[in-house]
C-alpha cells in the first residue's frame, strides 16, 4: 500500500504538492519537502557544521534529493508517530545513511527506531536542539519536537506531526478526545510566538469547516481568503 501511494503521488505531483519555501535564521536553514499528497517533511540544517536533521521522512527520494541538493549529512530522523506516511521512508535512508539514528517514541511501532524518547528528553544535532513532547490522542506514542531557537535568536519551532494544523488537530486513532485536548494544551503552553510545521497541508480544509461552525469571524475569513490564495499558487500555510 504505501509503495502505491508513494508512486502516484510522485506520478501526480513529480515537483510536489507545494513550492518550498525555505526559513532561514543565523546558523540554521529549515526546509520543508512537500511528499506524498498533502504531507510535510522537514529539513533542518546546522549551516555551520553542515549537519541536518529530518522530521518525518515519509518519500525517501524527495528527503535524499533534498539532502543532496543542501549538500548536508544527516544525522538524524525524528519521527512524530508510526504511520507510513510519516515514517515510511525511516529505512531506506538509514539504508543510506549508516550513522543516522532514529528517534521517537517506545510506546509506536516506528521503523528503524534506534534511540527512544521521553516525554522531555532532548537531543542535539550540531548547534540544533530539539526538545521531545509525548503528545498521544493520534496514535498512542505520538511525539512533537521543538526546536530550541534561542541559540540561533530565533522563535522557537514546533515539529507537529499529526498532533496540530493551522486551525485544526489530528484524528483520534488511538486516544479520547481528553487526551487529545491534553496534548493541545502541551503545543498552546509553548507561547504565541512559536512556528508551527505541521505534517499536513490541512489549512484549507480546516478553517473552510471552521467557517462552517463559526458565521461571523471575520479574523476566521480573512485567514481563510489567506489560505485560499496561497493555495491557488501552491504556496505552503
Amino acid at each position: 500500500f504505501y509503495q502505491r501511494q508513494v508512486k502516484k503521488a510522485r506520478e501526480r505531483y513529480p515537483h510536489g504538492h507545494s513550492m518550498p519555501e525555505p526559513c532561514h535564521f543565523p546558523g540554521v536553514k529549515i526546509l520543508p519537502i512537500p511528499v506524498l499528497s498533502n504531507n510535510y517533511s522537514y529539513l533542518v540544517i546546522d549551516t555551520d557544521s553542515g549537519q541536518a536533521a529530518v522530521v518525518d521522512p515519509s518519500d525517501p527520494l524527495a528527503v535524499q534529493a533534498a539532502i543532496e541538493e543542501e549538500g548536508v549529512m544527516l544525522e538524524a530522523i525524528f519521527c512524530t508517530h508510526k504511520h507510513w506516511d510519516h515514517s515510511g521512508g525511516n529505512t531506506a535512508l538509514r539504508q543510506q545513511h549508516g550513522s543516522c539514528k532514529v528517534y521517537g517514541s517506545a510506546l509506536d511501532a516506528i521503523p528503524e527506531l534506534t534511540n527512544p524518547l521521553v516525554d522531555r528528553e532532548k537531543v542535539t544535532v550540531g548547534c540544533l536542539t530539539f526538545e521531545a513532547l509525548a503528545t498521544p490522542g493520534h496514535t498512542v506514542g505520538h511525539m512533537v519536537y521543538v526546536l530550541d531557537g534561542g541559540p540561533f535568536g530565533g522563535p522557537p519551532c514546533l515539529f507537529s506531526g499529526d498532533l496540530l494544523f493551522l486551525a485544526g488537530c489530528g484524528r483520534l486513532f488511538e486516544g479520547s478526545p481528553e487526551t487529545m485536548l491534553t496534548s493541545l494544551d502541551v503545543a498552546v503552553s509553548l507561547g504565541e510566538d512559536t512556528l508551527l510545521w505541521p505534517g499536513h497541508e490541512y489549512a484549507l480544509e480546516c478553517l473552510t469547516f471552521a467557517s462552517l461552525l463559526e458565521l461571523d469571524n471575520p479574523a476566521l475569513e480573512q485567514k481563510l481568503q489567506w489560505a485560499t490564495q496561497q493555495r491557488q499558487e501552491k504556496r505552503s500555510t
